[in-house]
């Protein structure tokens, strides 16, 4: 089939006349953001016989981000609600990723999980888990001190923990820059990095950096920056982002045999963060990590870094939310302690006793975890969300497990879009 863009690179653009003599770019289907939700969903779009799909991408390069910053593991569905999208999508996400690994050569190491707990309340609540786990179609047994001794030898556990043998660990970059190559040599897709959104022009047209684009459809997949896309849209504006920075330690090569995939504690699960644990990298570096930090910036990644006009606006969120979410104020109070050396180590050494304070060197690995809240209810929101409309569809709150989830979750996005359906899906919150 002949490419929308006319066929052979250069890529030629279609060109028209809007309002005002301005010469509008234009495509069938525009997609905001390149990380993994925006290249998966693209991907999905070609496969169903899309023609002419443009990315439009901040930064000069791919993975700058969430999708490029995070732990690097394909994890198996056993945190989530049942009648949530993390639940709907992980457990096949996670095995479309690893088919997509294997037909590409990408690096894939099935390194598989335990969940531990330190006493016997964190034991109660591992049953909650496996219960999600059996909901959610994921594959989870318990093991005894003897048997978690053989998996990972140097966790302790209280008498029994949780073993997710599909979770695995892969390289984002790597997943990314194929998904790029596949998009690029399909002939029916653009990608055009350092452009910026700057909102609507009026119906099915919009503004950027690189000048004015009119399009059949929107996608925003814009990550951190994906609620004020929408808000530019005059939507979701019950939604704000609330980052939270994360911060890792790392052990030296001559400690990594300590960990021989990855090692979780029992999470608290009023909260979406997972708690302190270590976990194996596919390049074979074990990091500690984790904080969950509330940052003042949507990419807040060191010091000053990332602040901005909105760093007030985004400060004083954070204060109501201490003032009015118990969940919040707990996490706000006890996370920013790990980042001091000491305590995260108490936390590590729970996990692993043998653990020594000299093991957890220092690493520049960061994330921001982009946060949505539920304004109105001042809810931490533990789901994806999306809001769509005619022309438009902006999905929000694209936070992990959402590498994981992503190829799954673009076949729905895409479905709904090419089919004219609705995406629809309850909003779990917070509720503590």
């Amino acid at each position: 089939m002949r490419s929308a863009f006319g066929g052979d690179p250069p890529l030629e653009w279609a060109m028209v006349f809007g309002v005002r003599g301005a010469v509008f770019q234009t495509c069938q289907y525009l997609i905001v953001g390149a990380g993994i939700t925006g290249l998966t969903i693209a991907r999905e779009l070609v496969q169903r016989g899309a023609d002419g799909v443009v990315i439009l991408e901040k930064e000069p390069g791919l993975g700058a981000h969430a999708s490029g910053r995070n732990s690097g593991v394909l994890h198996a569905g056993l945190y989530y609600s049942p009648d949530s999208l993390k639940a709907q999508y992980c457990s096949e996400g996670n095995r479309l990723m690893k088919d997509f690994c294997r037909s590409n050569s990408l690096t894939l190491h099935e390194t598989g999980k335990v969940i531990v707990a330190k006493d016997a309340t964190e034991e109660e609540r591992l049953d909650e888990l496996k219960a999600r786990a059996d909901a959610c179609g994921a594959r989870a047994r318990y093991v005894d001190a003897e048997e978690l001794k053989s998996i990972e030898p140097n966790a302790a556990t209280f008498r029994r923990a949780l073993y997710s043998p599909d979770t695995a660990a892969i390289k984002p970059l790597e997943i990314l820059h194929s998904l790029e190559r596949e998009l690029l040599g399909s002939g029916r897709v653009k990608i055009l990095c350092s452009t910026t959104v700057h909102g609507p022009l009026g119906r099915r047209q919009v503004s950027t950096t690189r000048g004015s684009f009119s399009y059949e459809f929107l996608i925003n997949a814009a990550g951190a920056h994906a609620d004020s896309i929408a808000h530019r849209f005059g939507v979701a504006h019950d939604y704000k982002i609330l980052p939270f920075k994360g911060t890792y330690r790392k052990l030296p090569p001559s400690r990594s045999f300590l960990v021989r995939g990855s090692i979780y504690p029992v999470p608290d699960l009023r909260n979406p963060f997972l708690g302190v644990h270590f976990s194996r990298s596919a390049d074979g570096a074990v990091y500690v990590g984790p904080t969950a930090i509330p940052a003042a910036g949507r990419e807040n990644y060191r010091m000053w870094e990332g602040w901005s006009r909105e760093t007030p606006q985004i400060i004083g969120r954070e204060g109501v939310l201490l003032m009015s979410n118990a969940a919040f104020r707990d996490a706000a109070l006890t996370e920013p302690r790990k980042y001091v050396k000491r305590v995260l180590f108490q936390e590590a050494r729970k996990l692993i006793p043998s653990l020594e304070m000299k093991d957890l060197g220092r690493t520049p690995k960061v994330g921001i975890r982009p946060q949505l809240v539920h304004w109105p209810t001042r809810q931490l929101v533990m789901d994806f969300v999306t809001h769509q409309d005619e022309d438009a569809l902006h999905v929000l709150n694209a936070v992990s497990p959402a590498f994981t989830c992503s190829m799954s979750f673009a076949k729905t996005i895409v479905k709904t879009v090419t089919e004219g359906r609705e995406l629809s899906n309850a909003v779990p919150v917070s509720t503590a």
